[in-house]
Parts: structure tokens; sequence; C-alpha cells
């Protein structure tokens, strides 16, 4: 890999290929994933691919493979059913008191797992036109259960810390907004464009800010990284996880744990582990739900409870996001409470990480 591989993110599958990223054999079937899906992977990211591992988790996330171009049944350009929810361009209003906003399509790095694949990147919309922009925040300042609004597209800090700027105090100036809440992966894939000038940009009166960091892979907090969440959350502005469980990158207990770990190490609350979406061409980096549920019963037994996430599966068709984590509770048996049998109490039956059955109350 030559240092003007390093100098830029590479877009084009040939120039993929020059970084010893994929193989020259395959640069026909890349450039027909490139034709539909986005593709970027940033120098932060490059530096992190071990070329010699034809397995490499990071390479696994943002090199486009031909089996992105195998379709499954069940999978939908929508997975989530973002679009019924959209009462106006830009805003998806699925919860009562939060929406999202989604600025922006573009997005410093394309992960090959997006659940938003068929509408970011290049030859999509960049980013909202001045009257759309408006007219959600009306719609925002309208509906005055909204208490919430997260920032996300695309990824908003893609955007200059002058307009961010002017997007945050537009939004603190709604009296029923108190949380502003950024989701992005700029941290990790664009360490320096968190400047100090993005920061101050962050800071607002009138509404608390809140950023979300996508990681899947520990490796991905780089020392660069960690810098720039420590900014952040040096400025009072904290900092929790959103991660994806993805086959061949995080699908283990130790992969697992690493991650959870380097995330409260940098000061960052573990907070959602994502079950892959059904998104177009996504089956290869998909789990079973099972196995989710087994790597969380693993992780509990095995980190702090600092470390553990929530695991989440978005329902697909727009019904929002359920908990699907490992049940260590069941109804047992009814006992009695009193000699006369009048009233009755229900035993549990209760999991350890272990799989070892206790019974609670404990008989006596």
């Amino acid at each position: 890999m030559t240092k003007a591989d390093l100098a830029r993110t590479l877009r084009e599958p040939a120039e993929l290929v020059a970084a010893d990223l994929a193989p020259a054999t395959l640069l026909p079937s890349l450039e027909r994933v490139a034709a539909r899906y986005a593709v970027a992977i940033t120098p932060a990211l490059v530096e992190l691919i071990d070329t010699s591992d034809p397995d490499d988790p990071i390479a696994r996330q943002f090199v486009p493979t031909a089996a992105e171009l195998e379709m499954q049944p069940g999978e939908d350009a929508d997975p989530i059913g973002d679009h019924p929810h959209s009462p106006v361009p830009g805003i998806v209003h699925r919860y009562p008191d939060r929406v999202l906003f989604k600025l922006v399509h573009v997005c410093a790095v394309y992960c090959r797992f997006c659940f938003r694949r068929e509408m970011v990147g290049p030859g999509k919309e960049n980013a909202l036109s001045d009257s759309a922009y408006r007219a959600a925040v009306d719609y925002i300042r309208a509906h005055s259960e909204i208490w919430e609004v997260i920032l996300t597209g695309g990824d908003p800090l893609m955007l200059s810390p002058r307009r961010m700027s002017e997007i945050m105090a537009d939004l603190a100036a709604i009296d029923h907004v108190k949380i502003i809440r950024l989701h992005t992966r700029v941290p990790v894939a664009e360490p320096l464009r968190i400047s100090d000038e993005m920061v101050a940009a962050l800071k607002v009166e009138g509404a608390t800010t809140w950023v979300a960091l996508h990681a899947n892979h520990a490796r991905e907090l780089t020392e660069s990284a960690r810098a720039a969440c420590a900014r952040l959350i040096d400025a009072g502005i904290p900092i929790v996880s959103q991660s994806v469980l993805l086959s061949g990158v995080n699908d283990n207990v130790a992969a697992l744990s690493d991650l959870m770990r380097a995330f409260v190490e940098c000061r960052i609350k573990p907070y959602y582990l994502h079950h892959g979406d059904l998104a177009p061409g996504t089956a290869h980096l998909r789990t079973t739900l099972a196995r989710g549920q087994d790597l969380m019963r693993e992780l509990r037994g095995r980190v702090s409870g600092l470390c553990q996430p929530e695991y989440v599966i978005d329902i697909p068709g727009g019904a929002g996001k359920s908990p699907v984590g490992p049940n260590y509770v069941s109804a047992a048996q009814n006992t009695a409470a009193d000699a006369g049998d009048a009233v009755t109490e229900t035993r549990y039956r209760i999991i350890d990480y272990c799989g070892d059955v206790h019974f609670y109350p404990p008989e006596t």
C-alpha cells in the first residue's frame, strides 16, 4: 500500500485493487456493486485493514464484495420502515417524543451492511434543500411532544462546523426540544473532523447534546479516534455507542467483549447492539437471533455491567425497536403463601450466566 493510497478516501474499485484491498480478478464484480451502492474508505480506516488477512474484520465492514448483489427473500430497500413514518421530507416520526432528522445523505465511509444503502451516497440527493430544511424545523416546532431530535442521515458530522452551529441553534430555540442527539461514525472514520470548531458548534444553550458513536470492532478505536471522542466528552458532550452484530466481525464473545470494554475505557457507555437489518445484499453479514442471544448471555458473565449493551432488532415495516436479548426468567409454579392456601405466590425459574437454574423465592 502506497503513501498516496493512505492519503485519500478510496472510492473506486480500481483504487481498492491498487491499494491491495481486493484482488484484480474481482474488479468486474466490484464495479457492478459500486454502480449500485456507494463505496468510500477513509485513510484512517484503510490504515487499519490487514491486507494479509482475508477475514480481516475491518475490511469486511467496508470493502465491497460480489455477495452484495445477491438478494434474499424479505430484504427491503427500506428495511426499518422510515418512509411510512415520514410526514415531511427529512423527518421520521416513529415514536411520540422523538424524531429522526435526516440532514444529509452522505457519509465519510460507507458500511457494507447499511440499512439506508439504497438512499445514501453519490447519485442520491446530498442534503435537504433550504425549503425542505425549513419545513422539517417547522414540523418539529409544531409538535410539542417532541422532546428529542436525532440528527442522522447520512452522517450529520459531514456538515461544516458553521452549518452545524446554525442547525443546533435552530433546534435549541424550540422550547420543547431538550435533547439533540447526533448519530455518527466520523470520530472513527475521520477523527480530525472533530475539531475545536466542531465541538464548539455542538455546544448549545437551551438543549443538551448527546452523541451516539457507531463502531463495531475494538480496532476502530485507535489513538486518534479516542482523542476525538475525548474532545467531545471533555467539552461536556456525553457519548453512547451503537454497534451492529456482524458475522465475521464481532460475532464471538472475545471480539464483543473487547469492543464493549474499549468503549467504556473511552468513557463511552455501550447503548445498542443492533441485529442486522434486512437491507438488500447484506445476508452474508447477518447472524441469527439465536446467535445474538447466546452472545449476550456469554457477555453478561464475562464483562462488567458497564459494558452491557441492549441487543435490539428494528422490526421490519416500521414498528420500531424491540429488545431481543436472552430471557433469564420464567414462571415455574405457584406456591402456597399461607397455611390456608388463600394466597399464592409465583415462583420463578432464573438462569444465571453460566446456564445454571435457580428458583426464586428459594425453597424453604
